[in-house]
């Protein structure tokens, strides 16, 4: 094992991966997707040499002066090492890839930057475990997830013990694919992500009831959608899938264009 896996620098929050089983199966997740590669935080190369065999224009973001050296001086032709704080660096303006292990004191700065950014179509990244869980919606998505929910799509593969990483973190990682829809659930993002913060801020004993007390949606309108969607009234707001918040979202808009009714006296 190299020296470096031993010595990564705690204020760079640098843990390397070093189970060949995980890489093996980044490799696999990377393969099946098309274009250039980005790397995030590269670090001794772990994941960059292997993946360089596919011959692929990546482009290695690494922060630390001394791995960014020592990773271009072993990389081919088709890899180029950029020492730069990921936070600040301008991603490519064409369609990539963008693959990770990304260091777990900043995961959620770093996730935030790359969903702010157009043009990457598949990310494969390695965050904390409950990161990776809670943005997968495993056991209960998040109000980010459900918020992020019609633009992204979010899979889980598989949790990644402390002891594959040099030095040993103090909690487990989770391998996490992140897609970006090719037509999103919802067209109107402002609008739609106000209406998940409700939900999920609002007060009431289930789904029914918090959505009731908003008055944004007619009663027998979401009676008849909790019934179409064999959605319990009480049921918890982060329990909705995806397609569920997309298609209430829906319902919210067609009741608020929809006139009042007036009673007519005789």
């Amino acid at each position: 094992m190299p020296h470096s896996y031993q010595s990564g620098r705690h204020e760079l929050g640098q843990n390397f991966l070093v189970d060949r089983s995980v890489i093996t199966t980044v490799e696999e997740l990377i393969a099946q997707t098309t274009g250039p590669i980005v790397e995030i935080g590269p670090g001794d190369g772990a994941m960059t040499l292997p993946l360089s065999r596919s011959g692929r224009p990546t482009t290695a973001v690494e922060i630390d002066p001394k791995c960014a050296r020592r990773l271009g001086q072993r990389t081919p032709e088709n890899v180029t090492v950029v020492c730069a704080d990921i936070l600040r660096f301008q991603f490519p303006q064409h369609p990539h890839v963008i693959v990770g292990n990304l260091p777990f004191h900043v995961t959620t700065s770093i996730m935030r930057r790359v969903l702010a950014v157009d043009h990457w179509h598949t990310a494969v990244l390695l965050v904390q475990w409950e990161v990776a869980r809670r943005r997968a919606g495993v056991g209960g998505a998040s109000m980010l997830t459900a918020s992020l929910w019609p633009w992204y799509e979010f899979e889980l593969h598989s949790r990644v013990p402390a002891r594959s990483f040099r030095p040993v973190p103090s909690v487990d990682g989770g391998l996490l694919t992140m897609r970006r829809r090719a037509s999103p659930l919802v067209a109107d993002r402002k609008q739609y992500k106000d209406f998940v913060k409700q939900v999920f801020t609002g007060r009431g004993h289930g789904l029914r009831e918090i959505l009731e007390r908003t008055g944004q949606i007619n009663r027998m309108a979401l009676r008849d959608w909790l019934r179409n969607n064999h959605v319990s009234p009480q049921v918890l707001p982060q329990r909705l899938t995806a397609q569920q918040w997309a298609s209430l979202w829906h319902l919210t808009s067609a009741s608020k264009q929809q006139p009042p009714r007036v009673d007519i006296g005789r």
